[in-house]
């Protein structure tokens, strides 16, 4: 079986294959189909964005299409950045501080929930798809912690660890973090889905 995994992502793509490499599959990129134009993400949830992606590649390339879409939710800021998490600037340490200095108008320390949430979809032909998602709680911490990760992971506190994502290796992660708990989710729904595809 072969999947398409629709992300340029570098950070998303190790976390991806790191967690269904025991799958048993073969995981392609799109730098296995150059020629094959990325998608408008318009949609208003996460769960909207992964589907768009998913179905696009999958027409597209013709393969089975795993696509996700995530970001960091704020409660203070009425859930921003939401679904432009990855839009809010140019860059990964732009969009911390672009966070951070919102943050500092409305949130003291100690008043910072977040969550960072994960929608997941399989599309496995033009009937079958299959949607997961992965939530996990914490709250914003300045100044960033860690080398770890990507994103948003230094300012994203783990309760739970006492750690940043940032600081966090990528075994920890990859045993707690949102895209974790949404592509074991995936990973543990796959074979039944795949039954009846």
């Amino acid at each position: 079986m072969r999947f398409v995994l629709a992300t340029r992502n570098k950070g998303k793509l190790r976390e991806l294959r790191s967690v269904l490499s025991d799958f048993g599959a073969s995981f392609l990129s799109l730098d296995d189909f150059p020629d094959v134009p990325d998608v408008v993400e318009d949609g208003l949830t996460f769960a909207d964005n992964a589907r768009l992606k998913a179905e696009h590649f999958y027409r597209r390339t013709g393969v089975s299409a795993i696509a996700d879409d995530s970001g960091l939710m704020v409660d203070a800021l009425g859930g921003r950045p939401g679904v432009f998490s990855a839009r809010l600037a140019a860059d990964d340490e732009s969009r911390i501080q672009a966070v951070l200095r919102e943050l500092s108008e409305v949130a003291p320390l100690g008043a910072r929930g977040a969550q960072f949430v994960c929608a997941l979809c399989l599309v496995l032909s033009e009937s079958r798809s299959f949607l997961v998602e992965g939530v996990v709680r914490g709250e914003i911490v300045d100044p960033p912690r860690g080398n770890h990760g990507f994103g948003y992971d230094p300012i994203f506190l783990y309760p739970p660890m006492g750690r940043t994502f940032a600081e966090l290796t990528s075994d920890e992660k990859n045993r707690v973090s949102h895209r974790a708990l949404a592509l074991r989710k995936l990973r543990d729904g796959l074979p039944a889905e795949l039954g009846r595809s």
